[in-house]
């Protein structure tokens, strides 16, 4: 190994992958306001940004943070902001407004226990759900759940892509362990990542803004650019412009849907280990899913078969691989840390196979021991 690769090896923290990941996206606009276990994310991207040319400002909530980050999207900038489970709740409205106004932007999660302030520093997986369904009225969202500080780097660089690519806020939705998990931290240089940008008009190419295209996805101009449109968060006919006439509305807000869940073999990373032969089957995601990693080893070393499904991206939800991975099981043990869920949309797609939660909400990480116990108990 020579002294130029030792270099490049580092001890990193899972937030400060995320800002390492955000940079590398090329993101040049941060608005947040601190808040515990994200904050070190907001550190690293106030003493990086200023020194690159981009720009980082502290706000005075998480409203006016995410408020922001949509005005500067609105723009041209790569925008993103960060923040925990009680932020997280006030910037649901703005979300909505960007998913229905097709604005992108990246919000990341460092999801700690709660309700309310809950346990601050303590992991948690309570915002599941909240990610899917926590703005009012019928959207569709892409939500992602690294599990280790490489993987949120290189997640990080994927929300940001998402959300250039399909117009749309796109979550990242760490936990307090993740965030502040310290591992080995070397970029790949053999596979260096792609950087995506918002698919914009060709020259000469009359501009539509929300038009209805094939693909779901119409191209967008930044404010100034030499284009006018309309931006609302009313529903709006191909130009902006607000409509209420129902074929207009019902084929825009399917569109908004479609272009996410259509395209979900596109989106949806599942991670498997020893499902070929499986009799139950182990699924989780986020920090429970190294624990769950390491009860199935061992539990495969014992003789039993039994595989391991890790959600990558939780939401779009792929029902037809996740269905088709359930098939045939004697069980199916969703470990999450919240009350079931991910162990919800399991059992809606298990066609009749038992899906067993493991729930914990105490703060603390679930173990492979207690994993182990509850496969054992089905085998």
């Amino acid at each position: 190994m020579t002294n130029n690769t030792i270099n490049k090896i580092r001890l990193v923290q899972g937030n400060e992958a995320c800002a390492l990941g955000a940079i590398k996206a090329g993101a040049t606009f941060y608005s947040g306001y601190p808040i515990t276990p994200s904050t070190e994310v907001a550190e690293h991207i106030a003493n990086k940004f200023p020194r690159i040319g981009r720009h980082f400002i502290q706000m005075e909530d998480e409203i006016a943070s995410i408020g922001a980050a949509i005005g500067a999207s609105t723009v041209g900038h790569k925008a993103f902001t960060a923040t925990s489970g009680p932020g997280f709740s006030l910037m649901q409205e703005l979300i909505g407004y960007a998913a229905i106004a097709e604005i992108p932007v990246v919000i990341i999660n460092v999801m700690r226990a709660g309700p309310s302030t809950g346990l601050p520093t303590m992991p948690a997986a309570g915002d599941v759900q909240q990610a899917r369904w926590g703005t009012h009225g019928d959207h569709s969202i892409i939500a992602i759940s690294p599990n280790s500080v490489m993987e949120t780097y290189y997640e990080t660089i994927n929300a940001f892509n998402l959300a250039e690519q399909y117009r749309t806020p796109v979550l990242l939705m760490m936990d307090e362990k993740v965030g502040h998990l310290r591992e080995r931290f070397e970029e790949d240089e053999a596979n260096e990542p792609v950087i995506m940008y918002r698919p914009a008009p060709k020259e000469g190419e009359k501009f539509v803004p929300y038009a209805n295209v094939e693909c779901g996805v119409p191209h967008i101009l930044p404010l100034g650019k030499g284009e006018r449109y309309h931006i609302t968060g009313l529903t709006h006919g191909e130009t902006g412009f607000y409509t209420a006439q129902p074929k207009a509305v019902s084929k825009f807000v399917g569109r908004l849907s479609d272009k996410i869940e259509l395209n979900v073999d596109k989106i949806a990373k599942i991670e498997e280990n020893y499902t070929d032969d499986a009799e139950v089957l182990v699924l989780s995601y986020g920090s429970s899913a190294r624990s769950a990693h390491e009860a199935v080893k061992t539990l495969r070393e014992q003789g039993h078969k039994v595989g391991m499904v890790r959600l990558i991206t939780l939401w779009p939800f792929h029902d037809a691989k996740i269905a088709a991975l359930c098939e045939g099981k004697k069980a199916v043990i969703v470990p999450e840390m919240n009350l079931g869920q991910m162990a919800r949309e399991v059992q809606r797609v298990a066609k009749g196979v038992p899906v067993l939660p493991m729930c914990r909400v105490d703060g603390d990480l679930m173990t492979p021991d207690e994993i182990i116990a509850k496969v054992k108990e089905v085998l």
